[in-house]
C-alpha cells in the first residue's frame, strides 16, 4: 500500500528549508515523511484516520 503514495509535497509555507515533513497519497492511503530522511520509513494512515487528524489540528488541540 505505501509504494504506491505518490505526488510526496510539503508545505507552502516551509519556504523549501528542507526541514519538515511531506504528505503523500494514494487510493487508500496517506503517507507522512520526514524530508530530511526520506528513505527513513513514512507514517501510513488511511484516508478518515488522517481526516481527523486535520481536524483535530484545525481545532488547535495541538498549539502551544
Amino acid at each position: 500500500m505505501s509504494s504506491d503514495i505518490t505526488n510526496w509535497r510539503t508545505s507552502t509555507r516551509s519556504q523549501g528549508q528542507g526541514t519538515c515533513v511531506e504528505v503523500g497519497f494514494a487510493v487508500e492511503a496517506v503517507g507522512v515523511r520526514d524530508t530530511e530522511d526520506r528513505e527513513g520509513g513514512q507514517l501510513t494512515l488511511s484516508p478518515a484516520r488522517w481526516q481527523s487528524f486535520l481536524t483535530t489540528l484545525k481545532r488547535g488541540a495541538y498549539d502551544r
